[in-house]
């Protein structure tokens, strides 16, 4: 029998993550799963790759221009990008439109990096405070934590 529950957590789960906002859904599989609102001009993660996870991106409005091992692709709503494990990438959104998409990691676990580096939304100035420097910083130091590489900038 099938029930329909709430599927993501409210409140205080919901958070400003490097300018996008994080809300998580809760899956019974291996894999988490979150709808990021990610706001006009707004630039992504440093290039990063996962040596575990498995990362889909599905647009659901918008578009967001995608790095991925060198190459830069735009994907529009209704489209999505696959990233495997030990691949280079990451996302903005260079529009004068918000986008909304929807990401799976899988397996799960990634989800604790969101909580880790997110800013609650009901923080005042949350989404400003979650591009702070020291946040920048914190995502670096601790990238090995969340099963991610972020290689050095190219001299």
């Amino acid at each position: 029998m099938f029930v329909r529950q709430n599927s993501h957590k409210m409140g205080n789960d919901i958070r400003w993550v490097l300018g996008h906002k994080f809300i998580p859904h809760v899956t019974s599989g291996d894999f988490d799963m979150a709808v990021f609102e990610t706001p006009a001009l707004t630039d992504g993660p440093p290039p990063h790759m996962h040596n575990t996870y498995q990362e889909t991106f599905l647009i659901l409005e918008g578009e967001m221009e995608f790095f991925i091992n060198g190459a830069l692709k735009t994907i529009k709503a209704g489209e999505s990008v696959n990233v495997t494990p030990g691949t280079l990438h990451t996302f903005n959104n260079k529009n004068e439109a918000p986008c909304k998409w929807l990401n799976i990691h899988s397996p799960k676990g990634f989800y604790k990096f969101f909580e880790e580096i997110g800013v609650p939304i009901e923080e005042q100035d949350s989404k400003k405070k979650s591009l702070y420097p020291e946040v920048i910083d914190k995502v670096i130091s601790t990238a090995g934590d969340f099963d991610m590489t972020i290689p050095p900038p190219p001299n």
